[in-house]
């Protein structure tokens, strides 16, 4: 590749794309809605919401200097985040924080690039970050699902003509505001049930005294208000 070529790129992956028509922006959304509330589809599509929120752990820890150790992701669309440092502080905080927040916020961040028209820039960062989480999974299913997920990105920003990205990027940011609620709400069921003992809010709960409704109320309050803002930003071009 020339450099030429390079530059082409370079101001094709920076530069502004038109806003796609109104009804691609309502269809994607209501696309990604169904796929965040029908069971059937969710039992699938919630793949992508665990690849955020394990992300969004490694990340946290990544940034307060905690050791990664490594990241699983499982068929059931559970997953794992190991690293190691001081079991209480605010790093370990803002690590067990940053799960159930991650993909609402990654969903606004989306929203606020397609709202300055940076359709290519959205879809080459996912795959940065898809690439960079890639290096950190440990098990064969998640090493699958972030290849899948990076190559549906690449292939789309690569070959796919103009309303075919458009309509990709507005399907991931619409999804992962939707899908970013839904965890939330399933989580406060298995506590009342009993069934989530070890859950992100229950570690936290344990190493701020902070009890866990608490934390499952921020996380909920942080869903709702980047679901609010974003869909804002999402539907203003219309």
């Amino acid at each position: 590749m020339d450099t030429q070529s390079i530059g082409e790129v370079w101001d094709r992956v920076t530069g502004t794309q038109p806003a796609p028509p109104g009804w691609l922006v309502l269809a994607t959304g209501a696309a990604a809605l169904l796929a965040v509330l029908a069971r059937p589809l969710w039992r699938f599509s919630r793949n992508a919401v665990t690849i955020a929120h394990e992300g969004g752990h490694g990340l946290a820890a990544r940034l307060t200097r905690r050791r990664l150790a490594g990241i699983r992701l499982h068929s059931d669309t559970s997953g794992l985040t190991l690293s190691y440092g001081r079991p209480t502080g605010p790093g370990m905080v803002l690590t067990a924080a940053a799960g159930y927040t991650t993909p609402a916020l990654l969903g606004l961040g989306g929203a606020a690039l397609l709202a300055g028209g940076r359709i290519t820039l959205l879809l080459w960062l996912a795959i940065a970050l898809l690439l960079a989480l890639l290096v950190r999974i440990r098990n064969a299913f998640g090493l699958l699902s972030v290849l899948l997920a990076g190559s549906a990105f690449l292939l789309v920003s690569w070959f796919g003509t103009a309303e075919v990205q458009a309509a990709f990027a507005y399907l991931g940011s619409w999804f992962l505001l939707f899908g970013g609620v839904r965890p939330v709400v399933e989580l406060q069921h298995q506590r009342r049930r009993g069934q989530a003992r070890d859950s992100d809010a229950d570690q936290l709960a344990r190493i701020t005294g902070i009890p866990g409704l608490a934390w499952v109320a921020l996380f909920l309050v942080t869903a709702l208000a980047c679901l609010a803002l974003g869909a804002n930003w999402l539907l203003r071009p219309m």
